[in-house]
């Protein structure tokens, strides 16, 4: 595992108003794009920084101790499944749902997907037809296929999803 650095070493970038940080998952390339970035702003304000130091004042800010120790525990890029903004479909506690994702966060160690769905249809979260209990939106963790980990007592995921 990559040994993290301590937050004081992180002090040592300044504030950084025009840069563009990403919120992707931190990946090597987006890290690169954040040096150039740092790179680009620092030349601006007349204080030139070679690319090599840009890229380990980047790594530390995101709390490696150096380039080479994040470069070795990112990837080069990250694939996302779902993206904000998507049209999907799929089963919510069993029952079909079409709608669009309105956020989408990366959870559990990069394994899986905390996603929100606004549903096109309200869906019935309550099995019990004269008791009926709909949900417009709805929150729910899944892997990068789509499918929760968390299981009804039907043994069914509590969600599918899918690109539609």
């Amino acid at each position: 595992m990559a040994k993290r650095a301590p937050m004081q070493e992180v002090a040592s970038i300044p504030e950084r108003p025009d840069m563009s940080l990403s919120l992707d998952t931190p990946s090597s390339k987006s890290l690169k794009a954040e040096a150039r970035s740092l790179r680009e702003h620092r030349a601006r304000a007349g204080q030139p920084m070679t690319h090599s130091a840009a890229l380990e004042a980047v790594a530390r800010f995101h709390g490696y101790r150096d380039w080479n120790t994040a470069r070795a525990a990112l990837p080069e890029r990250i694939a996302v499944p779902f993206q904000i903004g998507m049209r999907v479909r799929g089963f919510y506690l069993e029952q079909p749902f079409s709608g669009v994702l309105i956020g989408v966060q990366l959870v559990s160690g990069m394994r899986h997907l905390k996603v929100t769905v606004q549903f096109d249809e309200p869906v019935s979260v309550t099995p019990d037809l004269m008791f009926a209990t709909l949900r417009q939106r709805v929150t729910a963790t899944v892997d990068e296929r789509g499918i929760s980990p968390a299981l009804r007592g039907s043994g069914q995921p509590q969600m599918r999803i899918m690109k539609e």
